[in-house]
């Protein structure tokens, strides 16, 4: 595949760990198509570590990186609509600060982009977690248009991790908006809702590091935003009052287990290895 120019963007806060995110971005430097941009929004001050590692990158590739700083943490949404006014290209990554992408991530999703006529692609992506070495989990979504709009009625049709979208697509429909736990999805409901176009690449693009995940994805501040969320869904007409009833008690029922059972149940239920 021939080049396409692309903006990679990032946010970064002072809990992230060093080491992984230099993992994070020398995986998108050894892209088998390497960006011509890389956005790094510093989300509130970073620590010593941190702030070396980004200097040493600048200085390596100072036309490539451009870091954005951000006087206080905002939150991801916030930080990332920054970084995207930043972005000198249409074509926009996204990467986590301690995920790691596959060599052929962007080779695979610019392609599918293009052929499908895309706004929006995504991928199957790999969860691990340093506790348990055993294994991966992987999470697979629904391919086509069609499929994807009816998934997500009941659940987030793309793998933020490894989203690829255009950036006028994602300004149009509003940019990342707040809404607790669920930015994301939020927006991409609004897109599909415009009319926007999704994609899911089968093949797995991305290692998610998902320590702790579970647990932030419990109690009942979360079980409230469930709620608040699916209502905003039904109220919308996205989702039927069938889905809006089976996505709030199972949804609501899983955020209340014990944090083992909870990370069980994502385990067993909702990944395959």
């Amino acid at each position: 595949m021939k080049q396409v120019d692309y903006s990679v963007l990032m946010s970064v806060y002072s809990k992230e760990h060093a080491l992984f995110l230099r993992e994070s971005i020398d995986s998108m430097l050894s892209q088998t198509i390497m960006p011509k941009d890389f956005v790094i929004v510093c989300d509130g001050p970073l620590t010593k570590s941190l702030e070396e590692l980004l200097d040493a990158y600048v200085k390596k590739y100072p036309q490539l990186f451009q870091i954005v700083r951000l006087p206080e943490n905002v939150g991801l949404g916030r930080a990332l609509n920054e970084g995207m006014k930043k972005c000198k290209f249409e074509i926009i990554a996204r990467m986590d600060s301690d995920d790691i992408s596959l060599p052929d991530r962007m080779e695979r999703q610019l392609s599918a982009l293009a052929e499908h006529k895309a706004d929006i692609v995504s991928g199957t992506l790999l969860e691990f977690d340093e506790r348990h070495p055993e294994g991966f989990r992987k999470r697979t979504l629904p391919q086509m248009q069609e499929e994807i709009r009816r998934f997500a009625r009941r659940r987030n049709p793309f793998n933020h991790p490894c989203t690829v979208y255009k950036k006028t697509a994602v300004i149009k429909s509003g940019g990342y908006q707040h809404f607790a736990w669920f930015e994301d999805y939020y927006l991409w409901v609004r897109m599909l809702m415009a009319g926007m176009h999704g994609y899911n690449v089968q093949e797995t693009v991305l290692k998610m590091r998902v320590t702790g995940m579970h647990q932030r994805r419990g109690g009942w501040d979360y079980a409230r935003a469930i709620i608040k969320f699916r209502l905003y869904l039904y109220k919308s007409d996205f989702c039927s009052l069938g889905d809006f009833l089976y996505t709030v008690i199972g949804h609501v029922g899983v955020s209340l287990l014990p944090n083992r059972l909870r990370e069980a149940f994502y385990n067993k239920m909702l990944r395959r290895k």
